[in-house]
């Protein structure tokens, strides 16, 4: 399956790094500077619809998404319309991305950003904090419950805000353990990579009121949209849709009903 292939190819990159290298990362990590000004959970706490848009190449399903791959330029774009906060791919192997993308984009956008990722490995922690990211991206599926604690434990020291990602209500209840305010519902299956919108509608009622839901994938226009907001999501994340898009502009004011 993909989602273990990724998993394997990523814990075996991660091992490489010595034990100097991880007390290093670690160290300056902690030493990073505090962005209060830049909250992922704020950006998703508006009364209306949030967008997370994607800076993203290319995925296991589908291959190259986008040819003429500018990631600043994208997350300039979606600075520039508005874009409640980006979501910045950076696995290698499987969707192309890289750590430093991450790190250009912080550089020059003060849109909040989340490390899109399949997080192991502490190491990965502390390096989305010094490469200035906002948020990280916890997948229950790959990570056991004792685990997914202390990646949590730890991003919150480090000031970050965590999206919990669950497919199905034993993941949900895991993020509930750890008393996640930001519990994304992915609507594609990383085991077969196969998208179905209703598994937001499914489980949304086990998400409590008082906590962020995302939902993740799927969306490709307005119809999309109004399902997502007929069951009270907070924010939506897509990534194809606005990579393959011609106007990003255009294709938001479509997806919020609007014209320009």
């Amino acid at each position: 399956m993909i989602l273990d292939d990724i998993v394997i190819k990523t814990k075996l990159r991660l091992k490489e790094i010595d034990a100097k290298e991880r007390e290093k990362m670690e160290k300056n990590a902690y030493k990073f500077p505090r962005n209060k000004d830049c909250s992922f959970y704020k950006a998703l706490s508006k009364e209306d619809l949030s967008f997370i848009a994607e800076v993203k190449k290319a995925s296991p399903s589908k291959g190259i998404i986008c040819e003429n791959f500018n990631p600043i330029e994208i997350a300039k774009e979606y600075e520039r319309i508005s874009i409640d906060a980006i979501s910045v791919l950076t696995e290698r192997d499987f969707f192309q991305g890289r750590p430093q993308y991450l790190k250009d984009i912080n550089n020059l956008v003060s849109t909040p950003t989340l490390r899109k990722d399949f997080i192991v490995d502490l190491y990965q922690i502390h390096e989305a904090k010094t490469l200035g990211a906002s948020a990280i991206l916890l997948i229950c599926s790959i990570l056991d419950q004792k685990t997914l604690n202390l990646f949590y434990s730890e991003a919150k020291k480090l000031d970050l805000d965590v999206l919990v990602e669950a497919h199905n209500r034993e993941e949900i209840d895991k993020a509930l353990n750890i008393e996640a305010n930001i519990i994304g519902i992915n609507n594609r299956d990383l085991k077969t990579f196969n998208i179905d919108l209703s598994v937001s509608e499914r489980l949304r009622k086990y998400i409590p009121s008082n906590k962020i839901m995302v939902s993740e994938s799927g969306y490709f226009n307005r119809d999309d949209i109004i399902r997502a907001k007929n069951i009270g999501v907070d924010a939506v994340l897509i990534g194809e849709s606005f990579m393959k898009s011609s106007s990003k502009e255009t294709f938001l004011n479509e997806l919020k009903g609007l014209t320009l």
